[in-house]
């Protein structure tokens, strides 16, 4: 009965429009948006009676550092500065769990870049003398047995499928991305690793232009030997 119950065509009940009358009002409110406004409402309301009760049951003799190291600035909120908020060995220690970071993502880009170069056939740009493709779907393999195999005469460049040349060309271009990520990573690893250096301990200098012998832009700082013991 229920089949035969939903197999009865039926109107179709439309929502309610705003009257023309009270178009500047916007659209006009369904019980689904009440529903979600109520709630936003209460959700407020509990917020700021829990915030009454706690202020009425502050103790007044309470006390902590930050009600005298921060202020508020225009009715916000200034937090305390985080400048001195770790010492040097943690800073030190923060620095240096950074740069391992960085010396990991050099090390696996260097793997990338080593597993890329040997799937493909030349290696910066030199040619080689044999070449082996091995077709991914029957459709690259058509296409290579389409040269006769009977012809002792080696494929040539042109010879070569077009899947296989795009195929070819996104790998030399993913591992010429590679590579520059790869020398992004290296200078920032020796930026991180001069200003641990400089965080140190010991009299250092920068040393000017006509000092430097090998001419560079980035600064070049100098250590005072210093008697070890």
């Amino acid at each position: 009965m229920s089949s035969l119950r939903n197999a009865i065509p039926r109107r179709a009940h439309k929502e309610r429009s705003q009257p023309s009358s009270r178009k500047k009002f916007g659209l006009l409110e369904k019980h689904k948006d009440y529903v979600v406004r109520a709630k936003a409402y209460h959700t407020k309301e509990n917020t700021l009676r829990k915030l009454r009760e706690k202020a009425a049951n502050r103790n007044q003799d309470e006390f902590y550092f930050k009600m005298i190291r921060t202020k508020t600035v225009d009715g916000i909120h200034k937090p305390e500065s985080d400048a001195n908020k770790y010492t040097q060995e943690e800073l030190m220690l923060m620095k240096t769990q950074d740069i391992g970071y960085v010396l990991s993502k050099v090390q696996s880009e260097r793997k990338k870049i080593e597993k890329l170069t040997a799937t493909l056939h030349s290696i910066d740009n030199q040619p080689s003398n044999n070449h082996v493709y091995f077709a991914e779907d029957r459709e690259e393999a058509k296409e290579l047995q389409s040269h006769d195999p009977r012809n002792k005469i080696p494929l040539t460049f042109d010879d070569i499928p077009a899947i296989i040349k795009r195929k070819t060309e996104r790998s030399y271009k993913q591992l010429e991305a590679r590579r520059n990520r790869l020398n992004q990573l290296e200078k920032i690893y020796m930026d991180m690793s001069m200003q641990k250096e400089l965080q140190k301990n010991g009299r250092k200098r920068k040393l000017r232009e006509d000092e430097i012998v090998c001419p560079t832009t980035k600064p070049v700082y100098k250590w005072h030997a210093e008697r070890k013991r």
